[in-house]
């Protein structure tokens, strides 16, 4: 059973000391998310975004958040180009941990709608040489993974080997994806500092003369040192821009040039399909068998008989199409244990438009593709309900009895009334 918002902003004032909350608010929609969620508005004017999971697995994913946040030291961040988020603080919640950070501004661009030339394309091309030019030892720290070209390796194998073991593996993608695992060259690389699987949606951007320009990475879950073409495999799915992004990361790059950095990547996007049928097949899931072979039989036919070490393949024309079906493959896109691509719901950009001032005064800025703003005759009237009063009660009454069942319920009856008379104040 999900949380419900109050209860998260509740947990806001045991994990950050002194907290005052004023207002709670949803932060993701449709109930997808494997955390429920919620941006929490604070009495001193700030917001803060509260997470807390709601299986084993997304624990484990917000406990390595924390732990990669907490190695972002305030020495590291400056080097860095964007902000990360802050880790503020945890609370229990029940048998689970809330994680509770600081909400950046900003709005997201889907990968097929990131614009080519100066501006996003060129930033996240900086943003991810900057990146993966951190020192290993802030990784090397916190005991956080790390992985050698040859485990790096290793993995592919060992993904090639379990899609080939359901008997639903395409042969030419069985020899295509063989040739590149077994080709010495592809693999001499310099392993760096990684998010461990950035994606689209792991950028958020701000208006800039330029253009959109990255100013703040989220997903730190992943935070390892291995392969840094890992956190380029979503390009596969932003044909317009990614040669722009390419161009700026290699130009920014503080380490020899990686001639196979974009073959190892368009290798490690394809290879999303295998492991999403490997999930289906460990889950005993029929269904998710049959779309991972589906999409399997269709990336087949969009390669041929293409190999992945042919000059240019890794930026061909040819299995555009193909790649593009990545969006149908579910996040994460496999449980299994070699899968680092596991995504969290940490910020949805049009909850963040609706709690943003600054966004709200831009948003007569708003274009096709660019999500997260609200355009310029579109309702931006919700803001977050005040429940000061409420947050207040619970707090008293925990004091008091121990936080039992029924000063839950107590304090929710009180919560749902200062609802009722917000909304019949017609106040926003």
């Amino acid at each position: 059973m999900a949380r419900s918002l109050l209860t998260l902003a509740a947990s806001v004032t045991s994990a950050v000391p002194g907290a005052s909350v004023s207002g709670v608010g949803s932060l993701t929609s449709g109930g997808a998310g494997r955390c429920d969620s919620a941006v929490v508005s604070l009495a001193d004017g700030t917001s803060v975004i509260v997470r807390a999971p709601v299986d084993a697995t997304a624990a484990r994913e917000l406990a390595a958040e924390a732990l990669a946040l907490r190695a972002l030291t305030p020495g590291v961040r400056e080097l860095l180009g964007f902000r990360a988020p802050r880790l503020l603080g945890e609370a229990g919640l029940g048998d689970a941990r809330a994680l509770v950070c600081d909400m950046l501004p900003g709005f997201h661009i889907d990968a097929a709608h990131i614009p080519p030339g100066e501006g996003a394309a060129t930033s996240i091309g900086y943003a991810l040489a900057s990146l993966h030019a951190l020192p290993h030892s802030v990784v090397r720290a916190e005991g956080l993974p790390q992985r050698t070209p040859e485990e790096a390796r290793d993995d592919v194998r060992t993904v090639i080997d379990r899609a080939g073991a359901t008997g639903r593996l395409p042969v030419r993608l069985t020899v295509r994806w063989r040739d590149a695992v077994e080709a010495d060259a592809l693999w001499r690389f310099e392993s760096t500092v990684t998010l461990g699987g950035a994606a689209a949606s792991s950028f958020l951007y701000q208006d800039t003369d330029m253009g959109p320009a990255v100013t703040g990475v989220l997903d730190w879950h992943g935070l390892s040192v291995g392969d840094p073409a890992v956190d380029l495999r979503w390009l596969a799915s932003a044909p317009e821009a990614s040669d722009d992004i390419y161009a700026a990361y290699s130009a920014a790059a503080h380490r020899s040039p990686d001639a196979f950095v974009q073959t190892r990547a368009r290798l490690y996007a394809e290879l999303e399909f295998a492991q999403w049928l490997v999930h289906g097949s460990d889950a005993h899931r029929p269904d998710v068998v049959d779309d991972a072979t589906a999409l399997l039989d269709a990336l087949a036919d969009g390669v041929g008989a293409d190999s992945l070490l042919d000059p240019g393949a890794a930026t061909s024309g040819g299995v555009d199409d193909a790649i593009a079906l990545l969006a149908s493959v579910p996040e994460p896109a496999a449980a299994s244990d070699v899968d680092t691509s596991m995504q969290t719901d940490a910020y949805d950009p049009e909850m963040i438009s609706l709690f943003s001032a600054s966004e709200r005064e831009h948003s007569a800025g708003a274009r096709s593709g660019v999500t997260g703003r609200p355009a310029p005759d579109e309702d931006v009237s919700t803001a977050p309900i005040d429940i000061s009063a409420w947050i207040d009660a619970k707090t008293h009454s925990s004091d008091a009895d121990g936080n039992g069942d029924d000063e839950e319920v107590e304090a929710e009856r009180a919560a749902r009334a200062a609802i009722h008379r917000w909304a019949s104040s017609g106040s926003e």
